[in-house]
């Protein structure tokens, strides 16, 4: 008998189709480590027990239907078929499905995103918006088939028959639900119609309510501008958007009941305003009446201040003049005096008691010595009535 000889390659080729024949789907269960996501987005890790372990991977294409973070050391439930992976004769699990063993893989990411957003602060109190006393309009997104919206506008029409609703009709599970919610929210901020939104359904299972657990859909709720109220399932369901929403009420009438007031309990609520508004302003006015008659028994007549004034001036007046006399006088008395003073140094008044001046022609300089003048020069000699031109004919010494 011969003996067939089969190359690595062939013989790992039938160990491949045997594999995937014989295990075209497993569940098995183990502990993730060796986790390692490349730039391709392909999960590849090892599934192990206490005494064995096998190589798996998570394509990206499966990774849609991932709701949480694939971690080392993870307790996990997996779903795939077997197979061989031939440039290394490895053989392998190629996972299609996986969840937390333990913990549904919906709660688990739930739980995950809950913790991520708050901590990026998307549930801080300082972002919730007050809703407005009276909302002109009611912006609703929800089913238009279902319970809620004929929950809701049966009490707002019980409790206010004139308010204006808005529908924005949406699906509320599926895979349509999430992105008709944020686009529902991003109309009514882009159109600014309603003073008010309430989100709502009714209850189901965490799975029914999961579009409601969306990121997206959170941040288009923390995103608005418009106060949004979340109304969704029964008052023990929880989900995302009521953490991240401006206010949460337990069911969707619920909802309807915190966002309008009953048109009674409205004017009622008016009524105690002017009653409060009416008092604030008698006490007001009484504070200021005390105020003004304390303040015009501080006030003066100003007629009396004037007349202070002008009784002022007069004496101002009067010192002025009086001053002004004194010093005309004394400076009269002193321009005497000077006047006087000046007359005695009058050379007029010298020649007069006989006295003349002499000066040298043309220059008019003062003859003061003989030795300025030579025979010949002329000389003009002022006396008391006029002057008097004469020619020099000699000069002497003084004692000659």
């Amino acid at each position: 008998m011969k003996t067939s000889i089969l190359t690595v390659t062939q013989l790992t080729a039938q160990i491949k189709d045997l594999l995937e024949d014989t295990f075209p789907e497993v569940w098995i269960s183990g502990e993730i480590s060796n986790l390692s996501i490349p730039q391709s987005g392909h999960a590849y890790f090892t599934l192990k027990d206490e005494q064995s372990q096998i190589r798996a991977v998570l394509f990206r294409q499966s990774q849609r239907f991932l709701k949480f973070t694939l971690q080392h050391g993870m307790q996990v439930i997996c779903r795939g078929r077997v197979g061989v992976y031939e440039p290394r004769g490895e053989y392998q699990m190629a996972l299609d499905y996986i969840e937390p063993l333990g913990v549904g893989a919906l709660q688990k990411a739930f739980e995950e995103l809950k913790t991520r957003l708050d901590r990026e602060g998307l549930f801080a109190s300082e972002h919730k918006k007050q809703l407005p006393m009276l909302p002109r309009r009611i912006g609703i997104i929800t089913s238009p088939t279902g319970a809620a919206i004929h929950d809701i506008l049966r009490v707002i029409k019980r409790r206010h028959p004139r308010m204006h609703i808005l529908l924005y009709p949406i699906p509320v599970q599926g895979p349509e639900a999430a992105p008709s919610l944020v686009e529902a929210v991003r109309y009514f901020n882009y159109e600014k119609n309603v003073d008010v939104i309430i989100l709502g359904r009714g209850g189901g299972s965490l799975e029914d309510l999961w579009a409601f657990n969306e990121e997206s859909v959170a941040r288009a709720i923390h995103a608005s501008r418009i106060p949004i109220i979340s109304a969704v399932g029964h008052e023990t369901d929880y989900t995302i958007t009521d953490f991240v929403s401006d206010l949460r009420a337990p069911t969707p009438s619920a909802a309807a009941e915190m966002v309008v007031e009953s048109e009674d309990a409205f004017y009622k609520h008016l009524g105690m305003l002017k009653t409060d508004l009416v008092e604030a302003m008698r006490r007001i006015l009484t504070q200021f009446r005390v105020l003004l008659s304390e303040n015009l028994l501080q006030l003066k007549d100003p007629r009396k201040k004037l007349e202070q004034q002008i009784q002022r001036i007069d004496e101002l007046g009067k010192r002025l003049i009086t001053g002004f006399s004194y010093h005309l006088r004394r400076d009269r008395a002193l321009l005497q005096s000077l006047t006087t003073a000046l007359d005695h140094l009058n050379p007029l008044h010298i020649l007069a008691r006989g006295y003349s001046i002499t000066t040298v022609f043309p220059s008019e300089t003062i003859l003061r010595n003989a030795s300025q003048v030579a025979a010949g020069d002329l000389l003009i000699t002022k006396v008391h009535t006029g002057e008097i031109l004469s020619r020099v004919e000699d000069q002497r010494k003084p004692f000659d």
